[in-house]
């Protein structure tokens, strides 16, 4: 006789797993909350125990530095590890996107189960155990699909890359002659990159709050406003 509650039991995830988006949902769905889970070109990926120094502290400094740039910006939402529905083979969890509301015509939605549909603009991963997927098969995703920019900082390498996409390759985005480095999509948004590897986090507020005063910055900001009405 089969046994129905093992024919009906849903199986785990594993890393390695290669998966459909809509298996790697039913199974994810049926894991334990705590547990963090990404489909990154059909392959599931299980999340590492995270350490302070080296994950939960750096993306504490940039949550902050965008949540500073996202209440100056109406019209400019962000979300911490957010589920991003990208397409049939990547359901990826960001450490941090910045996206244009739809409201204001970005490009991505949020559906009826409160996921994101479709490429945030902005799009950060904390990299220290991760580097190797972040660089590569999450990097190819994110430019399939169309994220415009993307931030990678590997903590145990000390650096940090902001990725622009341009006709359909992401290339980097250059520090100026003053060490700092401007988002070509979220006008404003200006890091100093060497004060953030630092820790320097006032200092890098204080040159955002540059970015945030700038021309740029309030023309971006009227047309988000002409957007939603």
């Amino acid at each position: 006789m089969v046994n129905l509650s093992l024919k009906q039991r849903i199986p785990p995830l594993e890393n390695g797993d290669r998966l459909t988006r809509y298996e790697f949902e039913r199974r994810y769905q049926a894991m334990p909350s705590h547990l963090k889970a990404e489909l990154i070109e059909g392959v599931v990926y299980l999340a590492s125990p995270l350490r302070f120094e080296s994950h939960a502290e750096p993306h504490g400094h940039v949550i902050g530095w965008l949540w500073t740039y996202q209440i100056a910006t109406a019209g400019v939402r962000l979300g911490i590890e957010p589920t991003v529905r990208l397409d049939a083979d990547n359901e990826p969890q960001p450490d941090g996107v910045l996206l244009i509301a739809p409201a204001a015509r970005g490009q991505s939605r949020l559906n009826e189960d409160d996921y994101i549909e479709g490429a945030p603009e902005l799009v950060v991963e904390i990299a220290a155990s991760s580097v190797a997927i972040d660089l590569h098969d999450k990097k190819k995703a994110y430019g399939r699909n169309g994220v415009k920019e993307y931030i990678i900082w590997q903590i145990f390498e000390n650096k940090l890359d902001w990725f622009s996409l341009q006709q359909g390759e992401y290339v980097s985005l250059e520090v100026d002659a003053n060490g700092i480095i401007k988002s070509q999509v979220f006008p404003g948004l200006w890091l100093s990159m060497s004060d953030l590897l630092a820790g320097n986090m006032q200092q890098v507020l204080a040159i955002l709050q540059l970015g945030l005063n700038s021309p740029e910055h309030q023309l971006f900001v009227q047309q988000l406003s002409g957007e939603r009405r």
